[in-house]
């Protein structure tokens, strides 16, 4: 059976990959100016205080870096929340014979890598990182798969966008369980009065958005100051926004349309250029040498491919998913490859982890090296295969 791929879902792969190749050279640019003379300075400019808000009381001060990962990460996750939305309603998720194959394999790759961190790092201090090689970054892997053109079928790119999505909700749901600050219950049952409001307002047909928005700004107040990450707010948001019917007019289809560039061309760049300045000090290899960053590397370069595979034979062979006619074995080895890619929200995870600057420091290197290194097996694995299969369609 050929699968054919929607304008929204083609207009989606190609902005991820442009996406992904602008990661990639802000990760570079990031890497060289820490390591440079300006590199002091260059470390320093994201520490930056900066001030926003309304006189004194209703004033928040942060660095530029806290703004970026609490501020714009929260409009992230809230076009990330749409998109999943999107893919529940009417996408490739909508439907359980299509569903739940990415389902089962995202769940596979997110337990295994999990669980070799674990094992690694169990009774350790750093046994908090576990959280840290589950993800998977939709950029990045759409990315690679987008340099292997139209041969690669068009079924393996809508299970691989699925799988992603599938892990970022995972990701969203390990962040707010287990990486939570001083909690303030208050706060929290303030966030969750207005998430319940803005609940009554889509059910009561309200389709103005700035009848959300606002709202959702305060929701992200009290949901920072509630010690539960702030960006969780994001996809709340998401799922209050009406859906509707999914058109050019649904206030879901609008604010996602108007989000995707920003938060691709601004939003993740600023991110990769604030939290990948990673300075590789005379010692920074011995890092890369403990249980922590072994489990991360693991878990991306092994646990990953091997959990999503694995998975996915289980849920083929008990008869609970079935395989796509134009998808072989070797493809979804290829595909879960690319899940190890993990980067974006691998990082953030790490961040969120550890308050301690080396050990978050060595993280980064590993998550970058695994990530590069199942990347490059994932994007060989899928060629080769594509060289038995020439001419196939996307």
């Amino acid at each position: 059976m050929k699968t054919n791929l929607t304008t929204l879902f083609i207009d989606f792969f190609e902005s991820e990959k442009t996406s992904g190749i602008i990661l990639i050279l802000c990760t570079i640019a990031s890497i060289t100016l820490a390591n440079s003379s300006f590199g002091t300075d260059y470390l320093e400019l994201w520490h930056t205080k900066v001030a926003i808000g309304i006189g004194d009381t209703f004033s928040l001060k942060y660095s530029l870096e806290h703004w970026i990962n609490d501020g714009l990460m929260a409009i992230f996750f809230l076009l990330i929340g749409l998109e999943i939305e999107r893919e529940l309603y009417i996408g490739e998720l909508s439907t359980p014979q299509n569903a739940s194959l990415p389902i089962i394999a995202a769940f596979g790759g997110m337990v295994v890598p999990a669980l070799l961190h674990f094992l690694l790092n169990s009774g350790t201090a750093t046994q908090g990182g576990a959280g840290i090689p589950m993800a998977t970054d939709i950029a990045f892997a759409l990315g690679v798969l987008a340099l292997l053109g139209n041969s690669v079928p068009a079924s393996l790119k809508v299970y691989l966008a699925a799988l992603a999505i599938i892990d970022d909700l995972g990701a969203i749901l390990v962040i707010a369980l287990f990486y939570q600050g001083d909690f303030s219950l208050l706060y929290f049952v303030l966030a969750l009065g207005i998430y319940a409001g803005l609940l009554i307002l889509n059910r009561l047909g309200v389709n103005k958005l700035t009848a959300y928005l606002i709202p959702g700004i305060f929701m992200w107040y009290f949901m920072l100051q509630s010690g539960v990450h702030a960006t969780i707010a994001g996809v709340l948001l998401a799922f209050a926004i009406p859906f509707r019917n999914g058109d050019k007019k649904s206030p879901s289809y609008r604010l996602q349309h108007l989000l995707h560039k920003p938060v691709a061309f601004i939003i993740m760049p600023l991110f990769a250029l604030a939290n990948t300045g990673i300075v590789l000090a005379g010692n920074w290899l011995e890092g890369l040498t403990s249980s922590n960053s072994f489990g991360i590397f693991a878990g991306l370069f092994l646990g990953k491919p091997l959990g999503i595979t694995l998975f996915s034979v289980l849920a083929v062979k008990v008869g609970l998913s079935r395989l796509p006619d134009d998808v072989s074995w070797r493809h979804i080895i290829g595909a879960g490859f690319l899940g190890g890619i993990g980067f974006t929200m691998s990082i953030f995870i790490a961040l969120l982890a550890f308050g301690n600057p080396e050990t978050a420091q060595s993280s980064k290197i590993s998550i970058l090296l695994g990530s590069l290194a199942a990347g490059t097996v994932g994007f060989l694995v899928l060629r080769k295969q594509s060289a038995h299969v020439p001419g196939q369609a996307g």
